[in-house]
């Protein structure tokens, strides 16, 4: 009996930590989804490739996933700077 107690506030805790971190920076997991969509993707196109040799389907596969992570990094720091910015604007109108 303990060791399902056990076990399901091992979850909770897991799961507390993961939505804390997604509420902190959003854009990882949007960035993750991402890179498992063009995987996916790269994978259903795989049966249809034609005459493209594999190492080639590989390579934009690759080449895709890292675009989207690539992009997804750039927005969650154009988003922490604009945050950023705004709370410097929010505290200059407080006078404080």
């Amino acid at each position: 009996m303990s060791s399902n107690n056990n076990f399901s506030s091992f979850d909770d805790e897991n799961e507390s930590k993961l939505m804390r971190k997604a509420k902190e920076s959003p854009f990882v997991p949007i960035g993750m989804a991402g890179c498992a969509a063009v995987v996916a993707f790269g994978l259903w196109r795989l049966k249809s490739r034609g005459n493209t040799k594999m190492s080639v389907h590989l390579i934009h596969m690759r080449v895709g996933a890292q675009g989207f992570i690539v992009g997804a990094m750039t927005l969650g720091v154009i988003y922490s700077m604009y945050k950023e910015y705004s709370a410097h604007k929010d505290l200059g109108k407080d006078g404080k």
